[in-house]
């Protein structure tokens, strides 16, 4: 089996004579020395380049980074110097940029169930658009405004019916979703004509959102094409596609890039006849590629003639992918990252679950032996943001690498902060 293509790994990546990889100038074996293991580490040149390509071809506060897919307070910080918005979709999101110095005119909020508290704080303190998504939302900002909170700008969440091809878990443009007001169901229209007639909401556009990890373009082109008609008889000035571009995961795999998917949406929305100005959410496609998570292989049992496990001292706690979605993933060993991969193995993790798959058919060195670091790339996209801890597993560290140096931006839990809740 061949060795790990280049193109995903982060854009600083480099090989010493000896085979050993860095990145950002910082040897992986020295970090997960350093910092233990499991480990995220990120590219900040790649985070802060890939913000600039999306600014660049959506134009200013045209792309806004879809928090979800990774978030703490440097995340957010560094989103907003490079030029980005930030989308948000609970609470805990806005608190964490607001806490990264982030204005609140710069934040997008988000989400199928706001709360009152949710919508209180995001409209006292100004926030730039909310994306409303059901009847029951409307109350409530009725209800918000009626109190004396200042009328928030908001775009409608629309469903236009398109399954686009990608996990059921991940779409969210069909007609049966939790998201959004559905056109086919009529529930668009009657949103619509609500908000367009309320004193409590300044409606300037609509959003769409119709799923994640999508490499065809021509999805998002049928949907524009569902919701031009708003467009032709209201002149709305704003329409969100949302997010959703798909990311190289594996061997031989090819994404479109910023630049392909502006061209994209921006001919669509011209053939349609829109006029109004083009917003996108990207999370995965900003943030996936420029992490890496090491582990230490802790078990290798071989099972003749069955399947080779390799256990590591992560798993579902930090990457829950392909526990939820099947997601695959390569695997290489940082201590020889050009050498070929003739080895097939099962990759999983220690918690205690039959399902704590991290790579199921993953290709490593001959060599591989325990105490290895092994290392599984394009993993900056909902590994940390979807961790927990299960088996009361800590969650690890993120080390954020440029020019030679290590920045720690999230501390490694410990078991002390495991009972830091517990009152009783």
């Amino acid at each position: 089996m061949s060795a790990l293509e280049p193109a995903l790994l982060p854009a600083s990546a480099t090989v010493s004579d000896t085979g050993r990889l860095s990145i950002g100038g910082c040897d992986l074996l020295d970090l997960a020395t350093e910092h233990g293991t499991p480990l995220f580490v990120y590219d900040e040149d790649q985070l802060r380049a890939r913000c600039r390509e999306a600014v660049g071809a959506f134009g200013p506060g045209g792309a806004s980074y879809a928090t979800k897919a990774f978030l703490c307070v440097a995340m957010a910080r560094l989103a907003h110097e490079e030029g980005m918005k930030l989308d948000v979709s609970t609470g805990g999101e806005y608190h964490i940029a607001r806490a990264a110095g982030v204005p609140a005119d710069a934040l997008i909020l988000h989400g199928n169930n706001k709360s009152v508290d949710e919508l209180s704080r995001a409209m006292r303190e100004g926030v730039s658009r909310i994306i409303v998504d059901s009847f029951d939302e409307m109350d409530r900002i009725d209800e918000l405004v009626a109190s004396g909170l200042p009328v928030p700008t908001v775009l409608i969440r629309l469903t236009p019916g398109i399954e686009a091809h990608t996990h059921e878990f991940v779409q969210t443009g069909q007609d049966d979703s939790k998201f959004g007001f559905g056109v086919h169901t009529g529930a668009a229209q009657v949103a619509f004509d609500r908000a367009r007639s309320s004193s409590s909401m300044d409606l300037v556009g609509l959003h769409m959102h119709i799923g994640s990890q999508i490499f065809d373009a021509g999805f998002f082109e049928r949907a524009i094409g569902v919701l031009a008609p708003w467009f032709h008889e209201h002149q709305l000035p704003e329409l969100s596609v949302g997010g959703g571009l798909g990311v190289p995961y594996l061997n031989g795999e090819i994404a479109p890039s910023f630049g392909d998917w502006a061209s994209s949406v921006k001919r669509a929305v011209a053939d349609a006849g829109i006029g109004a100005t083009v917003q996108v959410e990207p999370g995965r496609a900003i943030v996936a590629q420029a992490g890496v998570t090491l582990y230490s292989v802790g078990t290798v049992k071989d099972i003749p003639g069955i399947r080779t496990y390799v256990s590591v001292d992560g798993g579902m706690s930090d990457n829950p992918r392909p526990v939820l979605y099947g997601a695959g993933y390569e695997a290489f060993l940082p201590r020889a990252v050009a050498a070929d991969r003739p080895r097939a193995v099962t990759v999983v993790g220690k918690h205690c679950e039959s399902g704590d798959l991290l790579v199921r058919d993953a290709r490593v060195p001959a060599d591989l032996a325990v105490g290895d670091v092994l290392c599984t790339p394009v993993t900056g996209a909902y590994g940390h943001s979807m961790g927990s801890n299960y088996n009361k597993v800590t969650r690890p560290p993120v080390v954020f690498v440029r020019d030679g140096e290590a920045r720690l931006v999230v501390r490694r839990e410990t078991f002390d902060d495991l009972t830091r809740l517990d009152v009783g």
